[in-house]
């Protein structure tokens, strides 16, 4: 459920935009963006970090967009967006030491397990080695979306790209997420 509710503002977007125009389709984006912040404090008690950032960034082209009337605003929007998650990604690794990688699936992993009702103890063992790979391939697989995202946007329709940042990078995104599925996969505890 918490994952249908972070892509509310892109279906709104993706809705309106084909109902109305890219103007509206990004009010509506800025608006529900602003609503899912509430709606993450109002029901956790807090707001995950990424939320202000990519409200922040919504907010900033989004007002630009509207203002200028420049739909090329908006369409920086997911390639500032996963330009920031591949430096993130690399910052943490070659200055902080983390694999945000690792840290994600292992904690993701242990909250499935729990919510299962499955001990503690089920830990997954994936070598260090796999950790590295799968960190180096998301900093890729970012810095390539947010390369092609603004490819697509300078050199096809508006609408096309609508279509594209729905659908393709979401498509993109599913695949990388099966890809990294299937490579610690391997490394799941045995059922009893």
């Amino acid at each position: 459920m918490a994952t249908l509710i972070e892509y509310i503002p892109l279906i709104l977007f993706f809705a309106v935009y084909k109902l109305v125009d890219i103007y509206w389709a990004t009010g509506i984006l800025v608006v529900a963006s602003a609503i899912q912040i509430a709606y993450a404090y109002f029901k956790e008690g807090s707001v995950p970090k990424r939320h202000y950032i990519f409200f922040a960034i919504a907010l900033v082209l989004g007002t630009m967009t509207i203002l200028f009337r420049d739909e090329h605003f908006i369409q920086w929007k997911a390639t500032f967006i996963y330009a920031i998650l591949a430096l993130s990604l690399l910052v943490s690794r070659f200055i902080f030491k983390k694999n945000l990688v690792e840290k994600a699936l292992t904690g993701l992993l242990k909250s499935v397990s729990e919510k299962q009702g499955e001990s503690g103890n089920a830990e997954i063992e994936v070598p260090n080695k796999i950790w590295e790979q799968l960190n180096a391939f998301w900093v890729v697989l970012f810095a390539v979306i947010a390369a092609l995202n603004i490819y697509v946007a300078y050199n096809f329709s508006l609408d096309f790209w609508v279509n594209f940042k729905v659908f393709g990078l979401i498509g993109i995104t599913f695949v990388a997420i099966i890809f990294t599925i299937a490579r610690i996969y391997p490394y799941f505890p045995d059922e009893e």
